[in-house]
């Protein structure tokens, strides 16, 4: 008997077939989604018997997971687990433990009225998860997985006049989980859409498309194949072309080419006796040439995320508004492309990437990480018992998806090890579809495949891979192999919580040589599910949130869109670097090079519009006229010669050029916000001119010093300022430890927060060696600060001068010099001041700078010089897993408005970091400590403590990758050297 730890293919089933667009053929269908009869049982033996209706069970609704039935507010049928990488259960393949949750589903339909006469009746089940046995009217009619695959069950024999009962039985663990283990949620239940659909006596059962283009005719090839007990000839028309011929003839003519960038679409209309599809087509050719990947024979470059299926309240239950929201946000933030992680898509989602332009890589469902921890002993992947059952997957995958012009690259699966069954999955692949090439990534030697695929290979590797020079394999065949083949990241630039920094340094490789096809960065969303606290305070919840024993806590957070759909930091920092016309500044400085990186579109749809502006005032404007770049080409250009320039001012004057897209077109569909902004650049043509320096004396005053608003103690302490009680005031080198701090980088060496921890920096404390009037009658403070367990530390020097023509300004001075044997890196250097205010939150800040959004060292692409307002709240990001956040870089001028009407201004001056000189600083605010930051697990639970905390930086080190991948690269770490930063604070 095929139970839950068989390992064979499906039974009971029909043979795979396409599924055209919902609403796409006049077969007969009904919904049975809804609400069913539902009860949840520890073990596979029920005890249920196949026709009890259930009429005094639960209501469940259909399509979901049964963990998130009562979300966010109750878990009356258990809480989701989350694992990454490692089985949360004893491996013992084919075997499961016997505590294994199952449901049982009950679900009453009537054949309806008119359903028509002949012909078969299916059963439609698009994703269970994990393995399931369907009963119809108490009589098992099938047992299946693939929980990511649909199946479909002939019941036209056993369906009776009036009310059927349909029974389901679904397993959380089965053999199947050994193959999908794909770093998610463990959630189970029947979590996409179940139909009744009629097929037709002479209907289209199944169709393969084929849709070539040639890029030198312009010449369009279609040919239809049908499967089809029709007894006579299927037609084919294209009405928008002209096209009447039969299944299985090829038409050529002229065409318009689908690509990511023209997603132009015409209707196929295949008309059998008994059906009418209509099928979306898309012209266009994949090919491999000469190592360089191709789409109607132009270089493609993916610039891609890897996407799971989710939704923060029903899991991989994901609704079609769900799924058009990813789209439109990806094609808004420059994703070219995505790839399926780690299996087929609802069908859905592939139909909204064939209309709005999104290059697919569909991948098989398929993962058994787990075995990893063993040394892959008893990978499916390697062993020919599992080789039905993967081959059924792999086929299943190709036959339903084959038709999607948005799918250029089938991939095998993920994390699964190589193995005997990756030929034999590769063979089922090119046999069903050998347009289209094969990718795995799990093939190292690349003997199968068709494109060389790695993970977060470091970006020296990476250029390495790009001029053909990369570590040799030992077989010379495999290496040639290897290396006439096309290089993608099938993952790369770990998205998990602030970052990932280095996407400039990926993005230029991929410009710079022809065989790196670019990649796709892991990866789309934080998998935070939607739960409440005690209070009833909802929250993105991570693993361990739901009280499991065994999970990977935060790691399920990686993506660069939060649980909500809120773009992170990192998804604006994207779209920058991959826009598809670049304006970057030339090595003059003085001019900008725009660059059309399209492979088929012109810029002709763009306008190029400038300003001239500094603070928030907008001195000029204009169009710069005649940019029309073809495919490929670059132009320099400068700012208009009789340009207005203005005097020197308090402020940075910034030339900035907008491409800009005034108007969508037909092909743009909606996802195009007009007026659209697709990439900005920037010169600056004026330096700001920075504060005179001052030569006011500071005072004595009963228990201390006094320098314009700024009051100490006797040992130096800032005690005060413009009246504001100062809480603290000392340099800093310490910062929250994002999760990229965190993690080893490559899993090699400390962490950059386990090398900072060891040098002390989390627990600095100051001494101060002196204090007093120098001889010109400034106030001269000098201090030590260092932590524990450590002789390194940072020797500071304070030069306090009252501003004599303004009694409410104070020019502070800050010496700063590293001390001892630094072996790593440090976190930030600069000042820590804490203020007493209240509201802080509240507090308005209204900088001149890079923004409006956080920049790091190795993530400033997306950061604009102007003037910007926010809040103190709305400086925060609020990464799913608290961290730092916020930094704003360039900070020249920062005017903060306190919610008692008072206010506080910083100005910076001169700022140098060793021998490098740095426009103004990097400024962070928050209501609430560093410390505090590090330690809460959650946003809601980080409550202002009636201070501002601000930090004044010279810089800070980057963010890197380090969570799973490369650390910070050495252009952007930060490594200990003298300091000097000049400030004034006035009002």
């Amino acid at each position: 008997m095929n139970t839950h730890e068989t390992v064979s293919p499906p039974v009971g089933v029909v043979a795979a077939r396409y599924r055209p667009p919902a609403g796409s053929s006049d077969a007969g269908r009904v919904d049975l989604d809804g609400t069913w009869g539902f009860r949840l049982f520890d073990t596979v033996d029920t005890g249920v018997a196949r026709d009890d209706p259930g009429a005094d069970w639960d209501r469940l609704e259909v399509p979901g997971h049964w963990q998130l039935a009562g979300a966010p507010d109750s878990w009356p049928y258990g809480t989701p687990a989350y694992s990454n990488l490692l089985f949360p259960f004893p491996i013992e393949p084919p075997f499961v433990p016997d505590a294994n949750p199952t449901g049982e589903y009950r679900r009453t339909f009537t054949v309806p009225d008119g359903w028509p006469a002949g012909g078969r009746t299916l059963l439609r089940f698009e994703g269970v998860d994990s393995w399931f046995e369907v009963a119809l009217n108490g009589e098992v009619v099938a047992v299946s997985h693939g929980s990511r695959l649909p199946t479909e069950v002939d019941v036209t024999d056993r369906l009776r006049s009036g009310e059927n009962l349909l029974a389901v039985r679904v397993t959380q663990w089965s053999a199947m989980s050994y193959v999908e283990d794909q770093d998610q949620w463990w959630l189970s239940g029947i979590f996409r859409s179940v139909s009744l659909e009629h097929r037709p006596a002479g209907g289209v059962d199944h169709v393969r498309l084929h849709t070539g283009y040639d890029a030198t005719t312009g010449q369009g090839t279609l040919t239809v194949e049908v499967e089809s007990d029709a007894e006579e000839p299927v037609r084919v028309e294209v009405p928008e072309l002209g096209i009447d011929t039969v299944a299985g003839q090829s038409v050529s003519t002229a065409v318009e080419p689908w690509s990511a960038e023209r997603p132009r679409l015409y209707d196929v209309v295949v008309t059998a006796p008994g059906e009418r599809v209509v099928l979306a087509a898309g012209f266009r050719t994949v090919s491999i040439r000469d190592g360089v990947f191709l789409v109607n024979d132009a270089p493609v470059k993916l610039r891609g995320v890897n996407r799971h299926e989710f939704d923060p309240l029903r899991g991989r239950s994901v609704t079609p508004e769900r799924m058009l929201e990813d789209v439109l946000l990806m094609k808004r933030h420059h994703v070219n492309a995505v790839r399926t992680s780690h299996y087929p898509p609802h069908p859905h989602f592939l139909d909204l990437c064939d209309r709005y332009g999104l290059y697919v890589v569909d991948e098989n469902d398929l993962e058994t990480h787990g075995f990893l921890e063993e040394g892959w002993a008893g990978n499916p992947v390697d062993d020919p018992a599992w080789e039905p059952v993967l081959v059924d997957r792999v086929t299943r995958t190709v036959r339903r998806d084959a038709h999607h012009p948005s799918i250029v690259l089938w991939s095998l699966g993920n994390e699964a090890g190589s193995g005997c069954n990756v030929a034999a999955m590769v063979r089922a692949v090119r046999t069903l579809d050998p347009t289209r090439p094969v990718h795995y990534e799990g093939d190292f030697s690349s003997d199968e495949v068709d494109v060389y695929s790695r993970m977060y290979a470091p970006t020296e590797l990476t250029e390495l891979i790009g001029r053909g020079v990369d570590p040799a394999l030992q077989r010379a065949d495999a290496d040639a192999r290897r290396r006439a083949m096309p290089f993608v990241l099938c993952e790369y630039a770990h998205a998990m919580g602030n970052g990932p920094g280095g996407l400039s340094d990926y993005d230029e490789l991929f410009d710079r040589y022809p065989r790196l096809m670019g990649g796709f960065v892991w990866e789309w969303i934080d998998h935070g599910l939607t739960r409440k606290d005690a209070d009833g305070t909802p929250f993105a919840a991570y693993g361990g949130d739901f009280g499991e024993l065994f999970h990977d806590g935060t790691f399920v957070a990686d993506g660069m869109v939060l649980p909500d759909r809120t773009p992170s930091p990192a998804l604006r920092e994207f779209a920058a670097v991959s826009a598809p016309v670049r304006l970057d500044t030339a090595p003059d400085g003085a001019s900008l090079v725009v660059r059309n990186r399209q492979a088929f579109r012109g810029t002709d749809h763009l306008a190029f519009e400038w300003t001239l502006h500094r603070g928030h005032d907008v001195l000029a404007t204009g169009t710069l006229p005649g940019i029309s770049l073809a495919p490929g080409e670059r132009v320099t250009v400068r700012p208009p010669a009789d340009l207005p320039l203005p005097a020197a001012g308090r402020d940075p004057l910034w030339w900035t050029l907008r491409a800009v897209q005034p108007e969508a077109d037909a092909l743009d569909e909606s996802w195009v916000q007009t007026p659209f902004t697709v990439s900005t650049g920037q010169l600056l043509v004026g330096a700001p001119v920075l504060p005179p320096v001052a030569h006011g004396p500071a005072r004595t005053v009963e228990r201390g010093f006094a320098v314009g608003p700024a009051r100490f103690d006797r040992a130096g302490n800032l005690r005060e300022l413009h009246g504001r009680r100062v809480a603290e005031f000392r340099v800093d080198a310490w910062r929250a430890p994002t999760d990229n701090d965190r993690r080893s980088a490559m899993w090699e060496g400390p962490s950059d927060q386990s090398v900072w921890e060891h040098s002390g920096l989390h627990l600095l404390a100051e001494r101060k060696v002196g204090a007093g009037l120098g001889p010109d009658g400034e106030f001269v403070v000098t201090a030590r600060t260092a932590g524990p367990r450590t002789r390194n530390g940072f020797r500071t020097t304070c030069t306090w001068r009252a501003v004599a023509d303004d009694p409410d300004a104070v020019d502070l001075h800050v010496r700063i010099d590293p001390e001892g044997r630094w072996g790593a890196s440090i976190a930030r250097t600069g000042l820590l001041l804490a203020l007493e205010v209240a509201d802080a939150d509240a507090t308005t800040v209204d900088w001149s700078g890079l923004g409006p959004g956080e920049s790091y060292a190795d993530s400033r692409r997306a950061a604009v010089g102007g003037a910007w307002r926010h809040t103190v709240a709305q400086w925060q990001t609020n990464y799913t897993h608290p961290q730092e956040n916020g930094a704003r870089r360039g900070v020249t001028h920062a005017a903060l408005g306190f919610a008692d009407g008072t206010s506080l201004v910083v100005e910076a001056g001169t700022t140098r970091l060793g021998a490098r000189s740095l426009t103004g600083v990097e400024l962070s605010l928050r209501p609430w400590s560093d410390r505090a930051l590090g330690l809460a697990a959650h946003p809601h639970e980080l409550v202002p403590d009636g201070l501002l905390w601000m930090h004044l930086d010279a810089a800070q080190h980057g963010l890197g990758s380090a969570s799973c991948g490369p650390g910070v690269l050495p252009n952007a770490q930060l490594h200990p050297a003298p300091v000097e930063l000049t400030l004034r604070f006035g009002v």
